[in-house]
């Protein structure tokens, strides 16, 4: 699509193929557009073995959903109902309303919406011989796993949905080695920066990194650094809203 003129700048996004819907609002709401450089897309898993890790996860006193795509999968698979006395705990404000909209009436969820802020909490500390419900994707949130079994926690894990490689975007390609405004990288994701490293033209990233970076938490501001993107800013939370405030405050 062909715009008039062009936007104050804009954002890069790495969510997965269909789910910049969010964030291209809160762009749209500061004067932005969105490029949409999806490296992946979510497939919901729906065979025998995932249906079984599911029902023994959601059979745990606690029991941890790290995103609200992990929601929408386990409620695909089954209906989500919480038992009396089990723990429900979401990663953030979004996994929290996806399990709202599930059903779940009770959730627990941090105000720092990361890995980091999630193992803050205090449902999370005495876990010794706690069996705990994971349900999440094949290398997501890989901080978990060890940071719950080595408070003691018997982790049963179940992966309800996977990240495919897609090809990156054609359009998105020509319009960002053509862009006409100044542009910033949203980062919420190392797995989907990590693709994108992969995948991308060697041109391409030559040039992203030398463009601002907008990272959802420390590590992954880190993780950029690391990557060699020289400017990296930390938001002050993962939230779209959050994200495109740190870019508007720099671009204005």
């Amino acid at each position: 699509m062909a715009f008039a003129e062009p936007p104050g700048w804009y954002v890069i996004s790495l969510r997965p193929q269909g789910g910049h819907a969010a964030l291209r609002r809160a762009a749209a709401a500061q004067g932005a557009r969105l490029i949409a450089l999806s490296p992946w897309r979510v497939v919901k898993r729906d065979d025998d073995g995932t249906r079984q890790a599911l029902a023994l996860a959601l059979s745990a006193p606690r029991i941890l959903f790290t995103s609200p795509n992990a929601v929408r999968a386990a409620a695909a698979l089954r209906p989500l109902a919480r038992e009396s006395g089990q723990i429900w705990i979401a990663v953030g404000g979004g996994t929290a309303a996806a399990l709202r909209k599930a059903g779940i009436d009770e959730i627990v969820f941090p105000s720092r919406m990361d890995s980091e802020g999630l193992l803050a909490l205090p449902s999370l500390q005495a876990l010794a011989g706690t069996r705990v419900g994971l349900v999440t994707a094949p290398e997501g949130r890989e901080t978990l796993l060890p940071a719950l079994r080595q408070r003691g926690a018997e982790v049963l894990r179940a992966n309800v949905y996977t990240r495919q490689p897609i090809a990156l975007s054609a359009h998105a390609l020509r319009k960002l080695r053509t862009l006409d405004a100044p542009a910033a990288l949203a980062l919420s994701s190392s797995g989907a920066l990590k693709q994108l490293l992969d995948s991308a033209p060697a041109d391409l990233l030559l040039q992203l990194r030398s463009q601002p970076v907008v990272a959802a938490s420390a590590r992954l501001q880190q993780f950029a650094r690391d990557a060699g993107f020289a400017e990296v800013e930390l938001a002050k939370g993962p939230l779209p809203g959050q994200l495109i405030a740190a870019m508007a405050r720099r671009f204005r």
